[in-house]
């Protein structure tokens, strides 16, 4: 089983140095790692040409973008993604295909900390109460998280041609994940595929974290025509049981 490594960037010099060497340093490593880069201005490129991994180039600028040119680029039959300032525990790709091997999933995802805030300390990660709050209003169904997201090329082959195209509009993980439940995709979570991700997104930008993003979540489902108060598909569909 072969994993492809997709990491979208847009000048993360700051951080890609940390996120390449954790991918590198892996116990099984990766087939191949892809950097996005979705029009750095910066050192982003010169840093991880160092790494002697794969530079690919996305024109169209935002995340949902740089990460479908890095999913169709991807060779191999797992594809996982990351954040560029994401770091990997080292045994992040030995769990990958585990999980890949004994479960009949067509997607993966576990919780991310938040390695330069307060909350690096949390017994309880916050994006691990975040999930498993999803699942309980959902009707058990799992969801994948940007910084740790796992997929198959099967599946992805299956919905991307589906997947909404607006950052403005939808969360790209959420919007991914109610993707491939609808037409029947079982996604996996492992608590125990813990990464560390940056919390400057919170910090920076507190009132866009704690307004705008609400208020996108619920954008994402009623653009898949899920009614966000009950996570229930509008139709008669159910979505599938987690597994």
């Amino acid at each position: 089983m072969k994993v492809s490594v997709i990491i979208p960037a847009y000048n993360e010099e700051k951080y890609i140095r940390k996120c390449l060497q954790s991918l590198v340093n892996q116990e099984i490593l990766a087939n191949e790692i892809i950097v996005v880069d979705n029009n750095c201005s910066d050192k982003t490129v010169e840093i991880a040409k160092k790494f002697g991994i794969t530079i690919v180039l996305e024109r169209k600028q935002g995340m949902i973008y740089a990460r479908n040119r890095g999913f169709n680029s991807a060779k191999y039959e797992i594809i996982a993604r990351c954040d560029a300032d994401t770091i990997l525990p080292k045994d992040w790709i030995k769990k990958i295909i585990n999980n890949f091997k004994n479960k009949q999933i067509d997607a993966l995802s576990g919780p991310i900390v938040y390695h330069d805030s307060f909350l690096r300390s949390a017994s309880i990660h916050p994006s691990h109460l975040y999930l498993e709050s999803l699942k309980l209003f959902s009707n058990g169904n799992r969801y994948l998280v940007g910084p740790n997201m796992i997929i198959t090329k099967k599946i992805w082959s299956k919905v991307k041609n589906e997947v909404n195209l607006d950052d403005s509009i939808v969360h790209e993980d959420i919007d991914l994940s109610l993707n491939i439940t609808k037409i029947g995709g079982k996604i996996g979570y492992d608590n125990t595929l813990v990464v560390k991700s940056s919390s400057r997104r919170i910090l920076n930008k507190p009132d866009s974290f704690f307004l705008e993003y609400p208020a996108r979540f619920v954008t994402t489902f009623l653009v898949n025509k899920i009614n966000p108060t009950s996570f229930y598909p509008l139709t008669s569909h159910r979505l599938p049981k987690d597994h």
